[in-house]
């Protein structure tokens, strides 16, 4: 259950959804993690999305069920290309006072998982993913949380087909889409909660 409040304060917790900015990227499988996000953010009813760390940044205080004291949490939406998020996570992280590593949730896409399976887990390889190899950089440790939202590969290993594949929107039904973002928050949840699996 969420409440107000107070912003600027530190954080518990930093929620990163990555993905790129602008409409033609949109809704596209590399975005899911801004789809996350952006759910998160109705969901724990926190501040309207600011522009802070060459991101948008939305915080507040949240309840978890079964928990008595209060999360403050801050949800991230890094506006520099997915490649250089590590340039707003990690001024985010400094000036938000998170000092535990597993603190820093990234929400991400992730062709190696099949289509509708979706995997937490604690620090592990970057599997060539340029936006976790730049937050890695930021960070300086690969020892941050992710949530890894499977999107399926394509029937081919052409770097420039795999790219178009996963900035292109996706061909799923959208219902089907919409239940895996749902399920995908659910899991950030369960983290906040119980911790990693």
């Amino acid at each position: 259950m969420p409440l107000p409040g107070r912003r600027g304060a530190p954080a518990d917790w930093l929620i990163v959804g990555l993905g790129n900015p602008g409409a033609e990227y949109a809704r596209s499988r590399h975005n899911v993690g801004f789809m996350i996000a952006e759910l998160l953010i109705e969901r724990w009813q926190l501040s309207k999305p600011k522009r802070r760390f060459k991101g948008l940044l939305s915080e507040g205080r949240i309840g978890t069920p079964g928990v008595d004291t209060l999360v403050r949490a801050a949800v991230l939406m890094p506006q520099t290309y997915m490649n250089d998020a590590g340039r707003s996570v990690g001024p985010a992280r400094g000036a938000l006072g998170i000092e535990r590593l597993d603190h820093v949730l990234v929400l991400h896409d992730e062709i190696d998982i099949p289509f509708g399976e979706i995997r937490a887990r604690l620090g592990g390889g970057l599997a060539g993913h340029n936006g976790l190899k730049s937050i890695r950089q930021g960070l300086g440790s690969t020892e941050f949380g992710r949530v890894r939202v499977g999107v399926d590969r394509p029937p081919t290993t052409d770097p420039e087909l795999v790219a178009a594949y996963v900035l292109g929107r996706f061909s799923e039904p959208k219902a089907d889409v919409e239940a895996l973002v749902a399920r995908a928050a659910d899991a950030v949840e369960r983290v906040l909660q119980d911790g990693y699996p």
